[in-house]
Parts: structure tokens; sequence; C-alpha cells
């Protein structure tokens, strides 16, 4: 049976949601709506709330929607006077192209989150796998009835074998902040990705010269850690595999010859990347200390998962996957943010 939907003050749940709900009454936070095109706001706020809602405590959206028909108490709650019908949710929500919700979420956190501090930073990155809610013990599915579909088969260690995607997530340490993310096919594998999110973090520009970058052993390959240090001038501390030949990792991390270019200052770009194959160096060499500060981000894959309803996605194109990852993400991100500024609360929630 599911639980009716009445807001109850006294309750840290329905607090904290009504802090999360309240950010779309913002300004700030309708300017950055209509400055990537979800509009009308008189339309899409309230879809973006319904689906907020549905996430949070894992409902359908028809469900939401009918609870908001019958309770004038909740219409109050979520300042929704006009309750749109589950198709319009539907429709308000397909008309936005992707791209756009992966940027107005971006926006968003950066409205919501603290800003970044000056000095170098500290992001963690990882991925975890996104199952779609496909009965494949029923019907086997092979990988050739899947050729054609968005969706594939892939492995967690976590999971065991699933079909779907996975998420790349970047995170800030020690905020927890999310900085940027990918939604990539199951079967791709996490060194192939490596490029693609350090060119997302650079593209946003959320990396600068000698951010340490910590990264699970997925990431590996000697080439990744040469083409952070090289072309983002990143430290990468990707935990490297058993049988890693660090002589020859360590060999490969030799000038790049664009150093020696003649628009360059040679011997000021030398010393920039001598600090940082220095600085790798000393990390590496005491990486299985750092294993704390890269293991937090496996919580926020559980906050996400548990609390964002991301167990099994209902949901079987790329398209509707990356719009419900993102507003997954601003909803993690939110929690998180009240939650470091909220100790108290965080315990409460986790009692409740």
């Amino acid at each position: 049976m599911k639980p009716p939907l009445i807001p109850i003050n006294e309750d840290y749940k329905w607090k904290l949601l009504s802090e999360i709900l309240n950010i779309f009454d913002l300004r700030s936070i309708k300017q950055i709506l209509s400055q990537y095109g979800i509009l009308p706001l008189e339309k899409s706020i309230p879809a973006l709330k319904i689906v907020i809602v549905s996430m949070y405590f894992c409902l359908e959206i028809s469900y939401v929607v009918r609870e908001l028909e019958e309770k004038k108490k909740l219409r109050k709650f979520m300042r929704i006077t006009s309750v749109p019908s589950e198709n319009e949710v539907y429709s308000i929500m397909s008309s936005f192209d992707p791209e756009q919700f992966i940027n107005f979420v971006i926006g968003l956190l950066n409205n919501v989150c603290s800003r970044r501090k000056r000095g170098l930073n500290h992001i963690i990155i990882d991925s975890t796998d996104i199952n779609l809610d496909l009965n494949w013990f029923k019907r086997k599915i092979s990988k050739k009835m899947l050729e054609d579909r968005e969706f594939k088969w892939g492995h967690s260690t976590h999971r065991g074998y699933f079909i779907g995607m996975k998420l790349n997530l970047a995170l800030e340490y020690p905020s927890l902040k999310p900085l940027a993310f990918i939604v990539n096919e199951a079967n791709v594998s996490e060194y192939t990705v490596y490029p693609q999110i350090l060119e997302e973090l650079s593209r946003r520009k959320k990396i600068r010269a000698g951010d340490v970058l910590y990264f699970d052993k997925g990431y590996f390959s000697y080439e990744n850690y040469v083409i952070g240090i090289a072309k983002y001038k990143i430290v990468p501390i990707i935990v490297p595999r058993i049988n890693c030949n660090y002589n020859k990792l360590f060999d490969m991390l030799s000038y790049p010859l664009n150093i020696f270019d003649s628009k360059r200052n040679t011997e000021e770009e030398k010393k920039i990347y001598k600090r940082l194959v220095a600085k790798f160096k000393s990390l590496m060499e005491n990486w299985g200390g750092l294993r704390p500060i890269r293991s937090l981000i496996e919580d926020v894959f559980k906050l996400a998962k548990k609390t964002c309803n991301m167990e099994n996605l209902h949901r079987y194109t790329m398209r509707s996957v990356k719009k419900y990852c993102s507003l997954a993400v601003f909803l993690t991100g939110a929690i998180t943010a009240f939650f470091t500024s909220d100790k108290k609360g965080l315990q409460r929630l986790a009692e409740s």
C-alpha cells in the first residue's frame, strides 16, 4: 500500500523536501531555467516539482498527481495552484533536450551548493550502474537482441550483470558537490570514458592546473595517467592494478613535445610539469591512504539510489535516462548540501 502524501512540519524528511522545492520559486533559479530554455515557467516548474516528489518518495508520477488533486494541503506545500495531468507532465518533460537538463542542473547546483574556494581542488570520480526495469529472468535477452537498442548488458562489482547504462559522476571534495556527469552505455569501459569526463570538467571550467582527481581502478591505463598530467595538468590518482609496473609508468612521464612549442615559455612549462609529476609520484606511493576519500562517492551513489529512486529505472531510451539522471544528480546534490549545513538533520533523517 502506498503512503498518503501528507506534509508534516515536524518530520525532517518533509522539511528537507520543502527546502528543495522552494528552490524553484527563487528568482535566481527561474532565471537559470529561462537561460537554458526550460519554458514556459508556469508549466515547467510544477512539472519539475511533481517529478522530484515522485523520485523523493519512490512513487509513480500518476500517484503524485492524484494526491495533488485530492489534497489542498499538499498543493499549498508544493506551491502549485493548477495541477497538470499525468500526460501533461510527461509531455512537458519530453519536450526538453537532455543537454538542456544537464546544463540547467549544473547551473542549479552552482547556485544551491557552496562555491569553489581558492586554491587547489580535490575531485572524486567514479561510475555506477543504471539498471533498467527489465525482467530478463522471464525472457532470455542476448547481446544480439540489444544491438539496435540504447541499453546494453553490463557488469558491476556491486550488482553483477545488469541491463542498462552507466553514470560517471565527478564530485568536489570535501563538499561532495556534483561538478559534472556523463551517461554511457553499460558496456563502455571506464578507462575509455576517462578522457570524456576530463574534457567535460575542462569544458565547464571545473578543473585547474594542479588539482588532484581520484579514480577507481576501472579507469586504470598507463596512457590515462599521461593524458591527465600532460594534457589537462591535473594529478590523476587512479587506483593501480596489482600488476602495475611503476617503472614503466614513471618512464612514460617525460616532457611532452608540446612543451617545446615556440609559442610557449618552455622553462616555465617544464617547471609546472615537473611539479605535477613530483606530486603525482608522492601521492601514488601512498595511494592506499587515500582510499577513504575515494570511497565517499560510494555513499553518494547509495543516497542517489535509495533516495532518488534509481534502483530500477522504468525508462528505456538514452534521452529519457539522461534527463532522469540529471534530476537525480540535482536532488542528490541538494540533499548533500543541506546535510553539510545541518548535520543534526542528517542524523534525524537517518533515524526516520
